[in-house]
């Protein structure tokens, strides 16, 4: 079976984003399932897969990573602009792995599907 897990990298420091809180929901034509939450590691990365197996079947997931805490709460004190970033995609293969690693800035972000 499948999992699916995360990285946030912190372009500002030039490190991982540790202690990112994020939120993971499956979505339908008319509900937003909560799934779990979870904070980044000194990694950038989760302890534990946000899903994965019997929890991690095909549909649509969004993860809702809290940005602005994140900047706000270090050492920089930066000023908000993004506050939470949604990143929503399909999951089709439920024998696949999805990695979706999240690459931020005060001020923007990318995002991929990654290996």
């Amino acid at each position: 079976m499948g999992k699916l897990t995360t990285h946030v990298l912190d372009v500002a420091k030039g490190l991982p984003a540790a202690g990112l809180r994020l939120e993971l929901f499956s979505l339908s034509e008319d509900n937003k399932t909560f799934i779990t939450n979870q904070t980044t590691n000194k990694d950038g990365r989760c302890e534990q897969p946000l899903a994965q197996g019997d929890q991690f079947p095909k549909g649509i997931y969004q993860i809702e990573f809290n940005v602005g805490d994140y900047f706000k709460s270090g050492s920089a004190k930066l000023p908000g602009f993004l506050g939470i970033v949604p990143v929503q995609f399909f999951v089709e293969n439920v024998e696949e792995n999805y990695h979706v690693p999240l690459i931020v800035s005060p001020y923007s972000y990318s995002t991929y599907r990654g290996s």
